[in-house]
């Protein structure tokens, strides 16, 4: 195999992560409608979804979303370490997407309520860090979750 080829075993004996797919830079904002406007209006991008003043997806072209988080419920402060955050999206049930990567030596953090994913409803996120301590999470929208009957939550932007 080529050292290009993401299915070559890496050390430990595992192919790179399939249970990825895509995901967004999330940014902590202090007004989410300041933020919105900029994104949007100033820059002239695209305005995906929107949970009021938490948090807000934008579509800024091919391969690139940008996660708009409320810095209001708490978490790392705008402009400081840890304002920006990776979100990958996974294809399987989280659960499944948890496991694999327990299984490569990955530790979760804990989730409020126990285990180590949290359900906010519209999303289930399972935070994690790199080997330098970034912070990183995995993220299953309802539309890729198993039976919601949720079609098409992206297409709500208010």
């Amino acid at each position: 195999m080529s050292e290009l080829d993401p299915h070559r075993p890496r050390p430990g004996g595992h192919p790179a992560a399939p249970v990825l797919h895509g995901g967004n830079a999330t940014v902590m904002v202090t007004e989410m409608d300041r933020a919105v406007d900029f994104y949007v209006d100033t820059l002239g991008l695209v305005l995906a979804f929107r949970a009021g003043g938490d948090w807000a997806m934008i579509a800024a072209g091919e391969g690139l979303t940008i996660g708009l988080h409320s810095s209001a419920h708490g978490g790392p402060e705008p402009g400081t370490v840890g304002g920006i955050s990776i979100g990958f999206s996974v294809s399987p049930p989280i659960e499944a997407a948890v496991e694999t990567l327990e299984g490569r030596g990955v530790q979760f953090a804990p989730a409020r309520g126990g285990g180590v994913i949290s359900d906010q409803g519209f999303v289930k996120l399972a935070f994690f860090a790199d080997p330098d301590g970034n912070p990183l999470y995995l993220a299953e929208m309802p539309t890729r979750r198993q039976g919601t009957g949720a079609t098409k939550p992206l297409d709500n932007p208010g």
